[in-house]
């Protein structure tokens, strides 16, 4: 049920002839009852270039203290650097959804408690006469139970499938919820930024906390993700909270409650980064990377990016060469000091490098270990305690075709 899995929401999709396809590609996400808006907290893309709806929704969630009714997004057009009728036409969108929930629905929402979302092509307008029969095709369908699978279709662009998770624990013996969609599969190299996440629970929780909490999750999950290095102009991830669980309200981001509500979040948002990095485009294998032995945690972060970002290391996995030396000369460049004979590293469980000589290794079983769906690369820098993981893809040769062709 992913975004409808905990109580208090409700998610649709329909096909609004935006995309070319017939494809699903309006999808709107809903606070059903009491309380009419809820706690939110977005984090957004650092790219300068950035969407109006990335700017609206940060200057909404200051105005209203981070209280909000619903998140409407397209897929198909990004709405980038489109001026100020691209402004103006983002705006609409987010009025659109109140008309017709003050025709339908009775809600006493405004315009300024509605987020935006928009992904595909940069500097396309969005097709208004789609949009706003988009929008009257979600409400009239929403009368109905809510199909959130079709939400996690309908924001996909060169996606392959659907990415959902969700999670159920206890907090002071209240069963609390948590469930996301997102959609992402080039352009991927959040910063964040992360494609476009929508994240969902039912605990009680203040807006103050719940940024915290989703800044904690992003940092071990999204921002630890990448698939060619880009950082998209409309990554966003939103997460909103109903309060339906009735657990004891967390008010501040401390305290047991708080820790473990942190936790659960930031499993369901790698469990999504990873899905976003096995549908990378073109990918034919999930990689996770992880860089122990570093001087800081911050240390072996920049250590795993560079060599996830790496297209010699990328296409060493793509081709199943277990070639070392990409590793090691990606990690030798991060900028990060250590001692290359303190240094080892493994390729798919086998040990390929170590203290700062080539290990005895078969290649050739080596190479056949690396023919799998998911691929474990580790390195050890043998430089401190730091730690991190960091996940990725391979690069094929659909790569360069998906994306030569992306817009003709």
């Amino acid at each position: 049920m992913a975004v409808t899995f905990p109580v208090g929401f409700r998610a649709h999709g329909v096909a609004a002839g935006i995309k070319k396809s017939g494809a699903l590609d309006m999808a709107l996400l809903w606070v059903l009852g009491l309380p009419d808006r809820v706690s939110a907290a977005m984090v957004g893309t650092q790219n300068q270039m950035c969407a109006p709806s990335v700017t609206r929704n940060r200057r909404v969630l200051e105005e209203t203290g981070g209280f909000v009714k619903a998140i409407i997004i397209n897929a198909g057009c990004a709405n980038v650097a489109t001026g100020p009728e691209g402004i103006a036409d983002n705006e609409r969108m987010a009025e659109l959804v109140i008309l017709e929930s003050l025709a339908r629905l009775e809600s006493d929402a405004l315009p300024n408690t509605i987020l935006t979302a928009s992904t595909g092509v940069i500097g396309v307008r969005l097709p208004m006469d789609k949009i706003a029969a988009g929008i009257h095709k979600l409400h009239e369908v929403g009368r109905t139970e809510g199909i959130a699978e079709n939400f996690a279709e309908a924001i996909m662009t060169t996606d392959l499938v659907p990415k959902t998770a969700q999670i159920a624990f206890e907090l002071n013996g209240y069963e609390v919820r948590i469930g996301g969609a997102c959609k992402g599969s080039g352009m991927i190299a959040p910063n964040m930024a992360t494609m476009l996440a929508f994240l969902t629970t039912d605990a009680g929780i203040s807006p103050e906390a719940l940024d915290v909490a989703l800044r904690r999750a992003v940092d071990v999950s999204f921002n630890c993700m990448t698939v060619d290095g880009d950082t998209s102009t409309s990554d966003q991830c939103i997460l909103l909270a109903s309060g339906a669980a009735g657990n004891d309200f967390i008010e501040e981001p401390e305290g047991p409650d708080f820790e473990a509500f942190v936790a659960a979040l930031s499993e369901v948002c790698i469990t999504l980064a990873k899905k976003v990095a096995r549908d990378g485009e073109g990918a034919t294998k999930l990689v996770e990377v992880r860089v122990t032995g570093a001087p800081s945690d911050a240390d072996a972060k920049k250590v795993g990016r560079t060599i996830a970002e790496s297209p010699l290391v990328k296409t060493a996995l793509f081709g199943n060469d277990p070639n070392w030396g990409r590793l090691m000369m990606a990690a030798g460049r991060a900028g990060v000091p250590f001692d290359p004979d303190n240094a080892s590293a493994t390729l798919a469980g086998i040990e390929v490098f170590k203290n700062g000589v080539p290990a005895a290794f078969d290649k050739a079983a080596a190479s056949e270990a690396m023919k799998t769906d998911e691929v474990l690369v580790t390195v050890d820098l043998g430089a401190g305690d730091g730690k991190a993981t960091f996940y990725t893809c391979d690069f094929s040769y659909e790569y360069v075709k998906i994306n030569a062709e992306y817009t003709t």
